[in-house]
């Protein structure tokens, strides 16, 4: 990154980075000290990929996660799930404590035929299994809601585009980036959007605003 992103005036960047350089990591930036930061999901090899970040401000958590991708094969799609179900105790363990909490980052499943510009060829595909959707599913079962879906119901809202010819242009594209909140936090969604005036990653990013007070 360069120093400008690291350096962010007015915020202060808190980073979980992957040993390989260059590889993954996630970031949290905050005008606000947190009380804590954690950099561990509770796996050692997921760790070293800078899967999970941590802040915590007294009665409300947030969290950055990245969650594998497994489209290289087979042994990562394996991992991906293993995650993805791990994932699941982390975020119980999460609720278990009370309190607000929110976790963002791509999860890199579409959670629905709404998620995804074609849900019927896509089936099976990797980020629309459904193991994959399953696990989404008991997610959000256990006590967790959809932020943006809590305000914005509307189809061929995506936030990833694959390089292939016009897919950006003709908006065929996969909703897989996601702002999760405990229960509580629903009621306080105010707005949510995905910022598509400019393109500058294969992601967009999903602003999502609370009527919360640190």
């Amino acid at each position: 990154m360069p120093p400008e992103a690291v350096a962010l005036e007015g915020y202060t960047g808190y980073f979980a980075d992957a040993r390989r350089r260059g590889y993954s990591g996630v970031a949290i930036y905050t005008k606000r000290a947190p009380l804590a930061v954690t950099r561990t999901c509770g796996w050692e090899e997921m760790d070293a990929e800078g899967r999970f970040l941590q802040l915590d401000f007294g009665n409300l958590t947030i969290a950055s996660l990245y969650a594998p991708s497994g489209i290289s094969g087979a042994a990562r799609q394996s991992l991906k799930l293993r995650f993805l179900d791990h994932l699941l105790g982390l975020l119980a363990a999460l609720r278990a404590r009370g309190g607000h909490h929110i976790v963002c980052g791509d999860f890199n499943v579409a959670h629905r035929e709404i998620d995804i510009y074609d849900p019927v060829r896509n089936r099976g595909v990797t980020g629309f299994t459904p193991a994959e959707r399953a696990t989404f599913d008991a997610i959000l079962a256990s006590g967790w809601v959809d932020a943006f879906r809590a305000v914005n119901a509307e189809p061929r809202q995506y936030t990833w585009w694959s390089n292939w010819p016009q897919a950006w242009i003709r908006n065929l594209g996969w909703r897989i980036d996601y702002q999760i909140v405990s229960a509580d936090l629903a009621p306080l969604v105010r707005a949510a959007s995905i910022y598509k005036e400019q393109r500058f990653s294969d992601h967009a990013p999903v602003t999502i605003e609370y009527d919360v007070a640190l």
